[in-house]
């Protein structure tokens, strides 16, 4: 009672804290500030790790998925989060992408455009910037990896085909597919985007290594220039 007159919150009972709940009862259970808050792990009496997992949740609207657009030293300018604090942030977002791309890698072979943006859309959807990469075959259509070329806008001037098909010729590649983001959410190509597969299309025709297609991911869809018949010029 004196701790509820003086404005002050009593601790919750040890079975309603987030880590002995996740003991209890898995992960599932737990609300996105919660785990949130487990990554954080102790925050201070004047900001407990729930209240930074909030604040950390504002940033992005309170949309978890849109987190991976705030930039680190944001993350470092809520009062309480340190360069260490937003480096374990960072951190668990990108282990969460990885583990979301990493459903059909290595393993199944690309079917359609639907399996590369399965593969690239938890790395690549919510980024503030743009990312070129490329994924690479065997002739079974069974991604061998995937490689980034560039960070940035995509332009033509910037990517030269030693970039994009070195690991390929290395590994015995059979074909590539070529991927971008494109972080306004519109996966419409543009015309240095149509300029740079064209010429990337041109010089694995000339390697042996063809250009099976370049897929575009815009948020939760994306474009195949393949299904366009964009690969190679009208």
């Amino acid at each position: 009672m004196l701790l509820r007159s003086a404005g002050i919150a009593a601790a919750p009972p040890p079975e309603a804290r987030p880590r002995e709940r996740l003991q209890r009862h898995g992960p599932g259970p737990l609300s996105e500030q919660e785990l949130l808050a487990l990554v954080i792990g102790s925050g201070s009496a004047a900001m407990p790790a729930h209240r930074l997992a909030e604040r950390v949740l504002d940033l992005s609207g309170g949309r978890l998925r849109d987190l991976a657009r705030v930039d680190p030293g944001i993350l470092v300018g809520i009062p309480g989060i340190g360069p260490a604090m937003a480096a374990r942030i960072v951190a668990a977002i990108e282990l969460g992408k990885r583990v979301g791309s990493a459903r059909t890698r290595h393993e199944d072979p690309v079917s359609g455009p639907g399996d590369v943006h399965d593969i690239f859309a938890p790395a690549l959807a919510h980024l503030a910037h743009e990312e070129f990469h490329v994924l690479l075959l065997n002739a079974q259509n069974i991604p061998i990896c995937q490689r980034q070329v560039t960070r940035g806008i995509l332009d033509a001037s910037l990517i030269h085909p030693r970039e994009v098909f070195r690991d390929a010729i290395v590994l015995r590649a059979a074909g590539l597919i070529l991927v971008h983001n494109h972080p306004s959410g519109n996966p419409e190509p543009s015309a240095e985007d149509l300029k740079v597969t064209r010429q990337l299309s041109v010089a694995g025709d000339q390697l042996g290594i063809p250009v099976l297609d370049q897929k575009i991911v815009a948020g939760g869809t994306f474009s195949s220039l393949a299904g366009r018949g964009c690969l190679r010029g009208p």
